[in-house]
């Protein structure tokens, strides 16, 4: 008879599982809306599926509904209080709620945000991304309410210890943010160094950009584009030299270049490589070029209030 049960049961649980894959895929494919809604439905008929109410959450998270993630990441820890990374998504849904309403309402939150992000380091002793967390908690929390630099880099020496590469690039954020550049800019270079990701170099090349020196900060991309051969760099190297007005006619081939491979992962889009050539060719009183680029991309993104802007600027050469 069990056995019998199983079998009855078995077509409903495979049914409910490739449902639950639809709706991780829409997720990857950033149709949160449509993973919501299938969500919804899955749940309706499963209320205990773990799986199902994580990804609940998570649809609500990257559409910025910290009020309906927070219920469904609460369900998680309330299930399975011993499971690290569900402390870690509820408080990561709580600190971003905090941010968004005012300081009084904040302070109530950020005792139960501490809460669940410490949860979540007390229980996974290499749960990477709480630590990270938790080093820009104690950071930008004010020392009134527990903000603390040393608590900051004890996470982050924890970090070092499960990933180098982590813990330089935490503690680069560290005195970034507490505006020591000398040790920011070592620490992001030991994280060069250590894992040269893309991730290594923009950390860099964005800190770089922060403290006014863009002639770093393009070395930087050219030293990425020269290691990852990635299309999209190409584009960061002349939007520096649009926005700072160094490197000029570099920051113009590159963006050419960026518009004759552009494919669709390249994430921006050829409309905004038009709109950095217009400052460019503004920068060189090149009147003519700059109307043809930013007329380009109004007429790509016409929607784009800044393209319009630029184009007033232009029209005033």
């Amino acid at each position: 008879m069990h056995k019998l049960f199983v079998l009855l049961m078995f077509p409903l649980l495979s049914f409910s599982q490739q449902n639950i894959g639809k709706a991780e895929a829409l997720l990857m494919q950033k149709k949160y809306v449509s993973a919501e809604n299938l969500l919804q439905l899955i749940i309706a008929e499963h209320p205990k599926n773990l799986k199902a109410i994580e990804l609940f959450g998570d649809a609500y998270g990257y559409q910025k509904k910290w009020d309906d993630a927070i219920t469904q990441y609460k369900k998680l820890v309330e299930a399975k209080p011993l499971e690290a990374n569900y402390h870690y998504k509820y408080g990561g849904a709580l600190g971003m709620k905090a941010l968004q309403v005012n300081k009084f309402i904040a302070l109530t939150i950020i005792g139960d945000v501490k809460e669940a992000f410490l949860t979540a380091a007390k229980l996974d002793t290499k749960h990477i991304n709480t630590r990270w967390a938790l080093v820009e908690l104690y950071m930008q929390l004010p020392a009134i309410v527990g903000g603390s630099q040393s608590k900051s880099l004890q996470y982050a020496n924890e970090l070092e210890a499960l990933s180098k590469v982590d813990g330089y690039l935490a503690k680069g954020y560290i005195y970034e943010y507490d505006e020591q550049p000398d040790l920011a800019e070592k620490y992001y270079k030991m994280a060069i160094t250590e894992g040269g990701s893309l991730t290594c170099y923009e950390k860099l090349s964005r800190f770089y950009e922060s403290t006014n020196t863009p002639e770093k900060a393009i070395s930087t991309i050219e030293a990425s584009q020269k290691k990852h051969k990635r299309n999209a760099l190409h584009y960061q190297i002349g939007k520096v030299a649009a926005e700072y007005n160094v490197q000029l006619a570099k920051g113009e081939q590159c963006l050419q270049t960026y518009i004759k491979n552009y494919r669709a992962e390249d994430g921006v889009p050829i409309a905004w490589a038009n709109y950095r050539l217009a400052q460019i060719y503004k920068h060189q009183n090149k009147k003519e070029k700059a109307l043809r680029a930013i007329t380009l991309a109004i007429s790509e993104l016409p929607e784009i209030q800044v393209f319009k802007e630029e184009k007033l600027k232009i029209d005033q050469l």
